[in-house]
């Protein structure tokens, strides 16, 4: 009887059925122009992801005209290749900028709220999904079970964030916001309270724009100083398990890494960014937290979880066309 319900409910309800399933292979990308017909969706595929999660600028709208973005948003999911990405992965995501409507946006763009629905549809998200009912688009997902069970927690940079003044200056693009916020009330309590209750062995907070690198002068975290140390005092309070972050934007690739005081491991963000662009030239930049070195290929991004120890092992790779691998860094919490 137990057998035929739950053969019942793979059939009816797929979504639950990936839910239950033990996630090993995530891709993850960013930065990607709709009309570009050269992608790495097949590269993508060949490693046959569990899971693919966007980190941002999943089409270059920048448009208040909602008809417009949403014409760019039907352009990427027609392609070809994608579809078949979609035929056997689950996806997921998060906006960043330029999907968002605006460059360098945040609160203050006034088409947010029908941006919002046109994000959640082009990544198939259910009506009665409870990112609907909110404002932003901060939202969580669950896969596997116990031992082996990962949490993505996917953070909204843009809906809430507050105002950077430009700095006129050619080392940075923007003056720091000190006391400004990035995340807004409401998504703290929420990030919060999701932390402290994960019964995740393996948590993934996606955030479109770096944590950790703070030496750049575009667009990350440090912009917003207090914002920064509240997130990383928090998940130094929290202690959650194994923790890690995810960003896009910047069109390169790189691992940045910090220790916590009283967090038990290092605290990793992985970027990758730069589906089908990436810096036009050969150049260096400074990270004092960088390991490994600046990839500045086209590239998207792969996390492999290793659940055979006692403890998770987690290998982040960066990779390209035909084949190609920029970077491969393991770490067992």
């Amino acid at each position: 009887m137990e057998k035929t319900v739950l053969i019942l409910l793979l059939i009816i309800c797929p979504a639950w059925a990936f839910s239950q399933k033990t996630i090993s292979t995530i891709a993850v990308g960013s930065c990607s122009h709709e009309y570009d017909k050269d992608q790495m969706w097949p590269e993508i595929i060949q490693e046959k992801p569990d899971l693919f999660i966007w980190t941002g600028d999943i089409v270059y709208g920048d448009t208040h005209d909602m008809k417009v973005l949403k014409k760019k948003y039907d352009q990427q999911k027609s392609h070809p290749d994608y579809q078949r990405l979609l035929q056997n992965t689950q996806v997921i995501g998060m906006w960043d900028d330029h999907d968002y409507g605006t460059n360098d946006g945040g609160k203050y763009y006034a088409k947010k709220k029908e941006s919002k629905e046109l994000l959640l549809d082009f990544l198939d998200v259910p009506a009665n999904n409870r990112v609907r009912k909110h404002e932003g688009v901060y939202n969580t997902y669950s896969y596997g079970q116990n031992p082996n069970k990962v949490k993505v927690i996917l953070l909204d940079s843009r809906y809430f964030r507050d105002t950077l003044d430009r700095e006129m200056s050619e080392k940075r693009r923007y003056k720091p916001n000190l006391d400004g916020d990035i995340l807004g009330s409401q998504q703290w309590t929420w990030f919060e309270r999701e932390l402290k209750n994960s019964d995740a062995d393996l948590n993934i907070i996606i955030s479109s724009i770096q944590v950790l690198s703070a030496e750049h002068g575009y667009e990350k975290w440090a912009n917003f100083p207090a914002a920064r140390k509240k997130l990383l005092d928090l998940i130094a309070e929290v202690k959650p398990k194994p923790t890690f972050f995810v960003s896009g934007d910047r069109h390169i690739a790189e691992l940045s890494k910090i220790d916590l005081e009283g967090l038990p491991y290092p605290l990793f963000d992985f970027t990758a960014s730069g589906l089908t662009h990436s810096w036009g030239r050969v150049s260096e930049e400074k990270n004092a937290l960088r390991v490994g070195k600046l990839i500045i290929n086209k590239n998207f991004g792969v996390i492999e979880v290793d659940w055979q120890a006692d403890q998770p092992k987690v290998t982040f790779l960066v990779k390209g066309n035909e084949g190609a691998e920029y970077m491969r860094h393991s770490f067992t919490y």
